[in-house]
């Protein structure tokens, strides 16, 4: 990588972090991130794209596990988080590769779309286990480990296209 690459990755960078920490306040309206530094390293018209930060929203733990004695498993619960991926719009002009042709510009775009997740969680069994007979007390055993497992849910549906 020579030292335009670098100069340009630097920017990029800087143009995605710069909408990352864009306020919630701003997560519906459009975020434009500036990408035309990129013309001096790429050989085109610099691509444009519009999108949203995401806000993603917490909700209640799931709550602890009954046990299969009379102590619950001690776990640590799994967080649901709600958020709306905005809509996003990228376009890039595409080269003239014929002399007086104009190839016009691609498209990406994906419409506005619900996305639920769950955290990732753990349980551990109790270590209680049931009184032995003719023991008061109860005995112990191993834990049971486990590990609840993280959920993604959501549908994109991203369309690619070419306008004159």
């Amino acid at each position: 990588m020579n030292l335009r690459s670098h100069a340009a990755l630097g920017l990029l960078a800087t143009a995605f972090a710069s909408a990352a920490l864009a306020t919630p306040a701003a997560a519906d309206a459009p975020v434009v991130v500036p990408l035309q530094g990129l013309e001096p390293v790429i050989p085109m018209d610099a691509p444009t794209l519009e999108t949203g930060v995401p806000t993603p929203v917490p909700g209640a733990p799931t709550g602890f596990h009954q046990g299969v004695g009379s102590l619950p498993d001690l776990t640590l619960p799994r967080v649901p988080l709600d958020s709306t991926l905005s809509r996003t719009d990228i376009a890039a002009p595409l080269p003239e590769v014929l002399r007086g042709s104009e190839p016009g510009t691609a498209e990406l775009s994906s419409p506005r779309s619900e996305m639920n997740a769950v955290t990732p969680g753990a349980t551990v069994g109790n270590v209680l286990g049931a009184p032995r007979p003719g023991e008061m007390l109860p005995g112990l055993k191993a834990p049971e480990v486990g590990v609840l497992t993280p959920a993604l849910n959501g549908a994109l549906d991203p369309q690619l296209g070419l306008a004159p």
